[in-house]
């Protein structure tokens, strides 16, 4: 396209509603829960244009009430993610060759259904199916997905605009191609929000896509296919199967017209299916693009100038929030010996403070982890941390299933910085802290880079600004995303694009341009306007 020559709107952050009591919007998601925690939802696949009931299914619940059951969803076979295959391949050439401000409109047309009528219901189903609080649920279901799709357009349009250098006796364009092929998008349990991105992102760059989301999350998926639907998403763009993963993987890993692969969720799975790619590489059409950004035992550091409650909050927010559910989540604190004591105390009193229970009760901060194989391992480490001569529990250390998958956040205090929870991602709300010798800032900062194989997100909290610049300098590549005096989570779309490294992923930074390139394939186009006739350079004579 020509730089200019389209306008669009420019995008903006959807503000985060408050839910405070008696205000409209907590009446409005509290009857929205209420309904849909009645209900029964029968979810299907998504192929084409039909939604097909395989009859062989499973049973969606409620981690913090495992034995409700708010619906079940059909799990598919190898014939239909085949069918799900060639049904975007059908689709592809009339999408891809839609005129680019047409997909746009769609999109932007989705961000205004989940900000406006779709607020409440994709809040509701988030809170019941994934036990997010209010606020990590509108954060998430709603704030990011409306940014992501606001600003992908904003950033599709900077894309096209991008184009090389013209003059009087050639014209020079770029054209931005939908790559040969499919995309297929693996999605995780704890973002709604990544889970409409992975496949929108690519899709709105013209691609068609074969979507897996997360069992985990097929509640909320489903009002992402509903609002996906109104907004206009053609049939065959957006596939949406759901089943054994390692069945579909490798259906769609062994078709020659897979082209790239959107991925969060684990390392391990993530290694695996890039090496799959790898054994299949001769059978493809194209080099796949392979995107994903995977685990993290994310950090947080304090130096001994830093403010002790802002030090606290960091650690308790950026542990607790969503039950450390979040690939950002800080699962390991390094606390100089000079503020250990007030540390600990404020600490303890923050998490004793904390509620658990259900998120239908908005006066609960915690709630349950996301399932009873989550719930299983968590115990195991914190059962073994009692036992452990090296570790301390200070404060948490209790867990329960009987009703829901619920674990109280736990502190663990460490005498060795290399001690098993400081280096294992566990994925859930318990974090562990050294305490180092205020002397050995240099020194605990080179522990914090070498203890992990992930660099996803880090923060350091200081007054000192040599002591920050230092920080920043050796932590270069122990985080993709690193924050200073904040905790490490909670990135913003267009304010801090995510992702990291080392074994955290691809760093293809979702929420800005750079991630929306990797679904395009460039072509150059010169047109010379006269042409030469004569093969001779004057240098010939």
């Amino acid at each position: 396209m020509l730089k200019g020559f389209f306008h669009v709107p420019k995008a903006v952050n959807e503000p985060v509603k408050s839910y405070a009591p008696n205000s409209p919007e907590k009446a409005a998601v509290q009857a929205a829960y209420t309904t849909m925690w009645n209900s029964q939802i029968d979810v299907p696949l998504y192929i084409g244009s039909e939604e097909i009931k395989t009859g062989n299914t499973k049973n969606i619940t409620a981690p913090h009430d495992h034995q409700h059951v708010v619906g079940k969803y059909h799990l598919a076979e190898k014939q239909h993610i085949e069918k799900a295959i060639a049904n975007a391949l059908e689709a592809r050439t009339k999408w891809a060759n839609m005129a680019w401000e047409q997909r746009a409109a769609i999109f932007l047309k989705a961000a205004e259904l989940i900000a406006g009528p779709y607020r409440a219901r994709i809040n509701a189903a988030t809170m019941i199916g994934q036990s997010k609080n209010i606020h990590q649920a509108e954060i998430d279901s709603s704030c990011e997905l409306i940014d992501f799709l606001r600003y992908n357009v904003e950033f599709m349009t900077q894309i096209y605009n991008d184009q090389p250098k013209s003059d009087s006796t050639v014209w020079n364009r770029v054209e931005y191609r939908p790559l040969e092929g499919f995309v297929y998008a693996i999605t995780p349990f704890n973002f709604t929000a990544i889970a409409a991105n992975l496949p929108a992102s690519a899709a709105m760059m013209g691609n068609v896509v074969v979507w897996k989301p997360s069992d985990s999350q097929v509640f909320s998926a489903k009002i992402i296919i509903d609002v996906f639907k109104e907004a206009g998403v053609p049939d065959g763009v957006i596939n949406v199967v759901f089943g054994d993963a390692l069945m579909i993987t490798d259906t769609v890993l062994a078709s020659r017209d897979f082209a790239g692969i959107h991925f969060t969720g684990s390392t391990h799975v993530f290694k695996d299916i890039w090496a799959k790619i790898g054994a299949n590489i001769h059978n493809y059409k194209t080099y796949p693009r392979i995107v994903g950004e995977t685990g993290g035992k994310d950090f947080i550091i304090a130096h001994p100038s830093a403010n002790v409650k802002q030090v606290v909050t960091g650690i308790t927010r950026g542990a607790f929030e969503f039950q450390g559910q979040k690939c950002s989540a800080a699962s390991r604190a390094y606390i100089p010996q000079s503020l250990w004591p007030a540390v600990k105390e404020q600490l303890i009193a923050d998490v004793k403070s904390m509620k658990m229970g259900s998120p239908e009760d908005f006066g609960n901060f915690i709630t349950a982890v996301i399932h009873e194989g989550s719930f299983d391992k968590l115990a195991s480490y914190i059962d073994q941390a009692k036992k452990d001569a090296d570790a301390e529990i200070i404060v948490g250390g209790n867990y329960d299933k009987s009703v829901g998958y619920f674990i109280e956040p736990t502190v663990i205090v460490t005498t060795n910085p290399k001690y098993t929870t400081m280096e294992t991602e566990l994925f859930g709300p318990v974090i562990t802290l050294y305490v180092y010798e205020d002397a050995k800032w240099e020194e605990t900062l080179e522990l914090v880079d070498t203890t992990s194989e992930y660099a996803l997100t880090g923060a350091v909290f200081s007054q000192d600004r040599y002591a920050i610049e230092v920080a920043t300098t050796k932590l270069q590549n122990a985080a993709g995303n690193f924050y200073i005096n904040d905790k490490p989570t909670g990135a913003v779309v267009g304010m801090q694009p995510f992702g990291g490294a080392r074994a955290s992923g691809t760093n293809d930074k979702a929420g800005s341009a750079l991630n929306l390139l990797r679904w395009a394939s460039p072509r150059t186009i010169k047109e010379t306007f006269v042409t030469p006739e004569d093969y001779r350079y004057p240098f010939l004579g």
